[in-house]
């Protein structure tokens, strides 16, 4: 199987002949004239299950009536890397006319900076259209893991579970490991979180970070009955759900590596977002967000929701689009120690 460096350089190389696509008369078109007997594909990078599919699904069922021309709407799916592979090939290769949306991982942004080999793609020159939600990765144990505390984590070495080394799962580990003294030795190669979270149920490692988004709505018996454990979370404020676990920043003392783990959260409000390529027409994008927004306040939608437990704190898509800039801007010597903890110590 080629690596995936060798799988991200391909998906970025055959981009140039699809960009022709949508042709003149197409583009001439306006978003109802486009979008009417039209399909709207939703790429995302992870294998079905988990949050990325339900988000996906969620916009698949009930955005569709909200955008001009109501076309049909499916999720595909391109897993490899974390989400990586689907990035590289929606930036290279994704149709230019607002035929194809997707919805990647949080963290793209900080991959575009900190793993420039793989994360061949410019956040700015896409387009995001909004965000379902922000999302705090929660890092869960079993109720017998060999630590439980961060105090015991810090003096018994403890396995994580993760899917590949650019991913949220294995970098945010990493930085404890670096930056807190926390014993982990991280186990790379799951297929996505189902798969990890599996392992975490039979004992071949102790503990792993998810988006809590997905934990709330696939595990929520195994929290109340005390099975699985948040102990740590990611992101920049705590999630209220999570009151009482600390989050990442909060397990150092020394400023700079404080700044080093909340450079590495920011992507936390950008969440679960939906995002456009680059050179999509700017009315087909405007009628995208506009339909995101009335999505998000549909009662319809809420209902469902709430009833495949899924967290809504929605975000307008320009607002998103400013936060994934701001990352893109960060300064090279945080960039670069970031970098350098993520690696593991």
């Amino acid at each position: 199987m080629p690596s995936l460096s060798r799988r991200i350089r391909a998906a970025a190389r055959a981009g140039a002949l699809m960009l022709l696509a949508s042709g003149l008369p197409a583009a001439a078109q306006s978003p109802e004239e486009f979008y009417k007997n039209n399909t709207l594909r939703v790429l995302i990078g992870h294998p079905p299950g988990g949050s990325y599919d339900l988000y996906a699904r969620l916009a698949a069922d009930y955005m569709k009536k909200h955008v001009p021309g109501n076309p049909n709407m499916i999720v595909e799916h391109k897993p490899g890397g974390g989400g990586l592979v689907a990035t590289a090939f929606f930036y290279a290769q994704a149709p230019r006319d607002g035929s194809m949306i997707g919805l990647f991982p949080e963290t793209i942004a900080h991959t575009q900076l900190l793993e420039p080999k793989a994360g061949k793609w410019k956040v700015e020159e896409m387009a995001y259209i909004g965000s379902f939600a922000s999302v705090n990765a929660a890092f869960v144990i079993r109720k017998d893991s060999p630590a439980k505390t961060i105090e015991e984590m810090k003096k018994t070495q403890i396995n994580v579970g993760c899917t590949g080394v650019n991913a949220q799962s294995c970098q945010h580990p990493a930085m404890l490991k670096s930056l807190a003294g926390l014993k982990f030795n991280m186990i790379t190669g799951y297929p996505g979180s189902a798969e990890f979270v599996l392992a975490l149920e039979k004992g071949e490692v102790d503990l792993v970070s998810s988006a809590w988004n997905n934990w709330r709505a696939t595990h929520a018996d195994r929290f109340a009955k005390g099975d699985f454990i948040a102990v740590i979370q990611g992101g920049l404020r705590r999630n209220k759900e999570l009151a009482n676990v600390p989050l990442m920043h909060e397990l150092v003392s020394d400023p700079k590596h404080k700044r080093v783990i909340q450079f590495a959260n920011a992507g936390a409000a950008i969440g679960r977002a939906l995002i456009a390529p680059p050179g999509i027409p700017a009315d087909r994008l405007s009628a995208l967000r506009t339909a995101f927004d009335k999505m998000v306040k549909d009662p319809e939608f809420l209902a469902a929701a709430e009833k495949r437990k899924a967290e809504i704190d929605p975000t307008p898509g320009a607002d998103v689009q400013k936060d994934a800039v701001e990352i893109v801007n960060t300064p090279k010597e945080l960039i670069d120690l970031a970098s350098e903890a993520m690696k593991g110590g």
